[in-house]
C-alpha cells in the first residue's frame, strides 16, 4: 500500500493555484463543469494527489487495483499505527552540464550584477564621506 500524508500541504509552482483546471462533463448537454486547483483544495485536497496519481498510471485492467492500494489523508493522522511508515526520500536529481554559451551568458549576468553592487556601494561610501566631512 502506499500512504499519503498531509494531502492539505502539497505546493505548487507557477500559477498553477489559478490556470490549472478540473473538467468534468454531467452528462447533460452544454454541462461541462470546470472547477481551479485552488477550489479543488478547498473542497478536497486528498482528490488532486489521486487525480494526478491515476491519470499517470496507464488505462488497464490494473489501474483499479492500484487505485485501491492507494490511501490519501489531508492530515497527518492515519488509521495504520500498528503498521512501520518508512518515509520516501527523493533521490538526488543528476543535472546535465551547461552548454558552453549558456554557461558563460550566466558568468557575464552575475559578473554584471557584482560590477553594479560594487559601483553601489562606492557610491554610497562617498556620500557618507560627504556626509562627515560636512559635519
Amino acid at each position: 500500500m502506499c500512504i499519503v500524508l498531509n494531502a492539505k500541504d502539497i505546493c505548487v509552482t507557477g500559477r498553477k493555484m489559478t490556470d490549472k483546471i478540473y473538467y468534468w462533463h454531467t452528462g447533460y448537454i452544454g454541462h461541462l463543469k470546470e472547477r481551479k486547483l485552488k477550489d479543488q483544495m478547498a473542497k478536497d485536497p486528498t482528490e488532486v494527489i489521486r487525480k494526478a496519481v491515476m491519470r499517470m498510471l496507464p488505462r488497464n485492467k490494473l489501474r483499479d487495483d492500484r487505485d485501491r492500494k492507494l490511501r490519501i489523508f489531508a492530515e497527518g493522522e492515519h488509521p495504520f499505527h500498528d503498521r512501520p511508515l518508512e518515509p520516501f526520500i527523493m533521490p538526488p536529481r543528476q543535472v546535465r552540464e551547461m552548454r558552453p554559451r549558456a554557461r558563460r551568458a550566466m558568468i557575464r549576468a552575475q559578473k554584471k550584477d557584482q560590477d553594479r553592487e560594487a559601483k553601489k556601494a562606492e557610491g554610497e561610501a562617498a556620500k557618507n564621506g560627504k556626509a562627515a566631512v560636512a559635519a
